[in-house]
């Protein structure tokens, strides 16, 4: 994977490019600042990008701002967010094109350096993964014309764990169920979510996730 990394920490930033490139990544560009990363993906255009949330001038919300805005200048460039906050507004702005390819993950919950890499690589490929603690504060959110109303809690909880870009066999462990129930149940999210079969599998998962995320 071609990779930009953006983070103003300079020792998280170094870091974050030595182990992308023990992992096999090609780290096409490493930058500090907002303005930087946008630069960054119009001219690599990259394979993924890994981008903080607070970067200069005021270190509230640029990273993410400036994540919307290299999406908006390379259509549907992937992103996975890798910060120590929560910033929804932005968020919500990552999740609007519907198109996938984004991720949003706490620093100090990556416990697991495989998983990361499983997780940027499933961005990469234009599917989602999000921090359960993200998931719950979009769902804090959540619109009075929900279009999750007609799911089961089951499904629900299926859809939770979609969510956090947890492939069938890792749902079908954390509920305790077998791969085919769990089949059962995303077959009936996409049903009720008006996601056709000839939209394909990995498309409709995405936009299940989507609209997950965005309700």
């Amino acid at each position: 994977m071609r990779v930009v990394v953006a983070d103003d920490a300079v020792l998280i930033r170094e870091g974050l490019v030595r182990l992308l490139e023990e992992f096999g990544c090609e780290v096409v560009e490493a930058v500090g600042t907002g303005e930087d990363l946008v630069e960054a993906v119009v001219a690599h255009r990259p394979d993924v990008s890994v981008v903080d949330v607070r970067m200069p001038p005021t270190f509230t919300d640029e990273g993410l701002r400036a994540a919307v805005e290299a999406r908006e200048k390379v259509a549907g460039a992937p992103v996975l967010i890798l910060s120590q906050y929560v910033e929804v507004s932005y968020a919500d702005d990552l999740l609007a094109d519907a198109r996938g390819a984004v991720g949003y993950l706490l620093k100090d919950r990556v416990v697991d350096v495989e998983e990361f890499m499983d997780g940027l690589r499933r961005v990469a490929a234009g599917g989602t993964v999000f921090d359960p603690q993200v998931v719950a504060q979009l769902m804090v959110r959540r619109r009075r014309d929900d279009p999750l109303v007609s799911l089961t809690p089951r499904e629900r909880e299926v859809l939770e764990l979609m969510a956090e870009g947890r492939s069938n066999p890792a749902i079908a462990r954390r509920l305790v169920v077998t791969e085919g129930a769990v089949e059962k149940h995303i077959r009936g999210i996409f049903t009720k979510l008006g996601l056709h079969a000839d939209d394909g599998d990995q498309h409709r998962r995405v936009l299940a996730v989507l609209a997950y995320l965005r309700s």
